[in-house]
């Protein structure tokens, strides 16, 4: 986690145990855990993974409970561990790669991250098939119309505070906040709510780099066991709810993973970042039948009230015989609407006597 975000949360004494020794298991043991878990998630049928630090510390990101956590050497008194480059040029690790790859083969189906780096989002993961419980550091919120802005850099509060900046939707223009939370902080229903309901449809919940310790999150994955669920946690830490568990590996996340995906005989995408848009086109009749009325939409893959920076304008040109004026779009959101006269044409069958 960043640095900066440790420094700036409020004081609280008690942060949970820090500073466990790391636990490793031997190979060849290793080895029969990841073949259980390719079984595991081969057989799935609602798989739902739940990350913590710990897939972020091959980013250069430093955890928080570590043996060179920064919580650990706060608490002995040792000076804070050292970022290997800056927040913001972080980049999503083999772990959030192959995530991506299952999502995008229908195997995950949600992701469930206490992370406030933004690496999820960055790798490609869809908004709508992941919940920030503790928020964004890259992200600002308007709390009027819900927009949500993804920033290049790390927003300058926590807290849910209001940042200098404004909602850029004409008919808004409300102050954003960030959407990282303090301690005190409830963890946010829009949030939660999607979290617990793919918890309790769950048939696998994958733990990945957590310590499972800090509350109402570390017990989402119980819900799964309601319905039947198992959970698997990997980490290199025992943790609470070890015996909870189905399977627990103590190993490497990106190693674990790693191993998982070959045994799945799929491929980790590399990382490229690449900002995504969606083009969406939809009809309606209207009420009087004559016109069929549509509406083109160029949205964010973010979400469609989600703004497009690195889009000046949009030009939409049509097919020949098709009776539209082109159009340049310059203003955000980008839409155009169209009609088109419809045709109906009544048969009138013969009758017939028998």
């Amino acid at each position: 986690m960043s640095l900066g975000y440790a420094e700036k949360l409020s004081y609280i004494e008690d942060v949970g145990k820090v500073g466990m020794s790391e636990i490793f298991d031997p190979l060849h043991v290793l080895q029969e855990k990841i073949e259980r878990l390719a079984v595991m998630i081969r057989k799935s049928k609602h798989l739902v993974v739940f990350t913590g630090a710990g897939i972020s510390t091959s980013c250069g990101i430093p955890d928080f409970r570590g043996p060179k956590g920064i919580w650990t050497l706060q608490r002995e008194g040792k000076a804070l561990p050292q970022a290997s480059l800056p927040f913001h040029r972080a980049m999503p690790s083999m772990t959030h790669m192959a995530l991506v790859e299952l999502e995008k083969a229908g195997i995950l189906k949600f992701v469930i991250s206490q992370n406030i780096d933004g690496l999820h989002l960055r790798s490609g993961i869809p908004r709508d098939k992941l919940a920030e419980l503790h928020g964004n550091s890259f992200m600002e919120i308007c709390s009027s119309c819900g927009i949500e802005y993804l920033r290049d850099f790390e927003v300058e509060t926590i807290g849910l505070k209001e940042t200098s900046r404004r909602c850029s939707n004409l008919n808004c223009g409300a102050k954003l906040r960030d959407t990282v939370l303090d301690w005190e902080d409830a963890l946010p229903p829009k949030e939660m709510n999607p979290a617990e309901k793919h918890c309790r449809m769950a048939d696998v919940v994958l733990c990945l780099g957590t310590s499972l310790q800090i509350t109402p999150a570390c017990n989402l994955p119980l819900k799964s066991l309601r319905g039947g669920g198992k959970i698997v946690i990997v980490n290199l830490q025992e943790t609470p709810k070890d015996k909870k568990a189905s399977l627990v590996i103590h190993g490497f996340v990106d190693k674990v993973i790693t191993g998982v995906m070959d045994r799945l005989n799929m491929r980790i995408p590399p990382f490229v970042r690449i900002d995504l848009f969606q083009v969406i086109l939809t009809h309606t009749l209207s009420s009087d039948k004559r016109f069929v009325n549509w509406i083109l939409r160029v949205a964010s893959v973010h979400g469609q009230k989600a703004p497009l920076p690195f889009i000046k304008y949009v030009e939409v040109s049509f097919l020949d015989g098709q009776n539209y004026k082109e159009a340049v779009l310059h203003k955000q959101p980008f839409q155009l609407k169209r009609f088109r006269q419809t045709v109906l044409t009544m048969i009138k069958m013969p009758s017939s006597k028998s």
